[in-house]
């Protein structure tokens, strides 16, 4: 984990670096759950790892009035770094945080367009019968934007 960790620490702070006017802060996440249980108002985002990811969403799930987007998948090691994964669980786990935000127009922008892209079928991943990749995917989403 320190290695992984570490990796998506530094990932962060480089990040971080480029946008000054957002509050950046590292919180261990066993006080992480506890400053959550206590006051989940202390956070507006929250960024991290997989498992510690997993950790979160479940306490939050248990808690009244916590927003919780996450795209719910398993690790698919099989594909990893093939640019073949599907991202529409990712994609449509942001929609629902805009329409959270309130940001509906840009929410229904994003889910007319992932619609319309699978509903075409010229840029289908494998799952769902095509033969496009990642890249391809997102492109005709991002085109038909």
């Amino acid at each position: 984990m320190q290695k992984t960790d570490g990796l998506f620490l530094k990932c962060c702070r480089e990040v971080a670096k480029k946008y000054p006017e957002i509050t950046y802060e590292e919180v261990v996440i066993d006080n992480c759950c506890m400053m959550l249980v206590k006051n989940p108002t202390l956070f507006d985002v929250l960024v991290m790892p997989n498992l510690n990811g997993d950790i979160i969403s479940d306490l939050c799930a248990g808690e009244g009035g916590i927003a919780l987007v996450e795209a719910v998948h398993g690790s698919a090691p099989d594909i990893v770094g093939k640019n073949m994964a599907n991202p529409t669980a990712l994609l449509l786990s942001g929609v629902m945080m805009l329409r959270h935000l309130k940001l509906l127009d840009k929410a229904e922008r994003i889910h007319d367009a992932i619609i319309s892209v699978i509903a075409q079928g010229n840029h289908r991943t494998a799952d769902l019968g095509g033969t496009a990749t990642t890249t391809d995917f997102a492109k005709a989403i991002c085109d038909r934007l």
